[in-house]
């Protein structure tokens, strides 16, 4: 008696069914419309003028590819290197000594240059024959190759305030701070951060 029972209740469940089950019954078709291949060049459109937008901001903003000209930063930088510059990072943090930067050449705005900064506004900064002092204690340079130094003198400076002092690697050629003094701080405008090109030079500049 209970298996008849159990019998009986298992054939008055409904079963699961779907259109596919039902004799003469065949699926409902489909009849939204497919995307059409103009939706597809507008969203293609857009993606690229995003993309655009975003370039131009970080461009404007953030970062600027440039081309070195000459071999004043020898060996790090070479003539015709490129890299990007950042020039928003000394909106947020201060300028430090051992900076590579670009600046306004204050003889000719309309010029660039790219040097090291060597001393603060505030440092006493003196050179004996090619060696660097700075307040008080002498400079170590591992950017500067022994082939690369020279034998200039300068009497010791005080930096004034808002003026940095900037030299080239490459000391025996470089026009910089020990020609044209120190550079105005509104005169530097980025900081060399990465070459890109050509490759063999390819990474971060310090």
């Amino acid at each position: 008696m209970e298996t008849a029972s159990h019998d009986t209740t298992s054939q008055m469940q409904d079963p699961a069914i779907t259109p596919a089950t039902v004799p003469g019954l065949s699926p409902k078709p489909n009849t939204q419309p497919g995307p059409s291949p103009t939706a597809g060049i507008g969203l293609w459109i857009r993606d690229l003028l995003i993309s655009a937008v975003a370039s131009v901001l970080i461009i404007t903003f953030l970062y600027q590819p440039v081309r070195v000209e000459g071999t004043s930063m020898l060996p790090r930088l070479e003539d015709r290197d490129r890299l990007f510059i950042n020039k928003f990072v000394y909106h947020i943090s201060a300028i430090d000594r051992g900076d590579v930067v670009v600046f306004h050449y204050p003889r000719d705005p309309e010029k660039s240059y790219i040097k090291r900064v060597i001393a603060l506004p505030g440092d006493r900064l003196r050179i004996d024959r090619g060696q660097v002092w700075l307040n008080g204690d002498r400079l170590t340079e591992s950017y500067v190759p022994e082939m690369y130094r020279d034998n200039r003198s300068m009497a010791e400076i005080v930096v004034p305030e808002g003026f940095y002092f900037m030299m080239g690697d490459h000391r025996s050629i470089s026009s910089d701070s020990r020609e044209f003094g120190p550079v105005d701080r509104s005169l530097i405008y980025g900081k060399a951060v990465f070459v890109y090109w050509p490759t063999r030079d390819a990474g971060v500049v310090r």
